[in-house]
């Protein structure tokens, strides 16, 4: 009994390291990748074709929520008003496997230095991002995306004040 035990942690070790399981990761990798460019590109119609009809894109704050449509509506007009370019320096991935619970499924994590320059003389701002995304059949159903949005602004010259001190 205790070697039946042994051989099947053994197997499922094994299957889990597999060549079909490290291709599944590359691809999804991948497929990161190209929306990736997409979005360098800024080519929302792109982007759109990569996102699950299902799609949920969660942050950079607590509670902001996305789905498919409003996602390529959102990149739309960025592209068409805000964003002259956009370009991931220092870009780096890993992907993982979660076997069970609420974040079951293949994901794929994306830490990079972003340069973003706005259109109108607004300026340029330099970010550290972080998103993790879950694919499923060959496209991203989730995203979670993090960074410092008040870092931001500081950088193009806003400054956050207590609204009283507006008064």
């Amino acid at each position: 009994m205790k070697n039946l035990i042994i051989l099947t942690a053994l197997t499922i070790g094994l299957f889990s390291c597999s060549p079909n399981n490290e291709k599944q990761h590359q691809e999804n990798i991948e497929l990161v990748k190209n929306y990736i460019h997409a979005v360098e590109s800024l080519d929302f119609e792109s982007m759109g074709n990569y996102l699950d009809t299902n799609y949920l894109g969660l942050g950079p704050s607590f509670g902001d929520s996305i789905g498919k449509m409003e996602a390529i509506a959102n990149w739309q007009w960025n592209v068409e008003n805000l964003y002259e370019k956009i370009k991931y320096n220092r870009s780096r991935f890993a992907s993982v496997s979660i076997p069970d619970g609420d974040s079951k499924g293949d994901w794929v994590a994306n830490w990079a230095e972003l340069e973003i320059h706005y259109k109108d003389s607004i300026g340029t701002a330099t970010i550290w991002a972080n998103t993790n995304y879950l694919i499923e059949n060959g496209k991203i159903k989730r995203s979670l995306t993090f960074y410092n949005e008040a870092d931001v602004l500081r950088q193009l010259g806003y400054a956050v004040v207590p609204e009283e001190w507006l008064e």
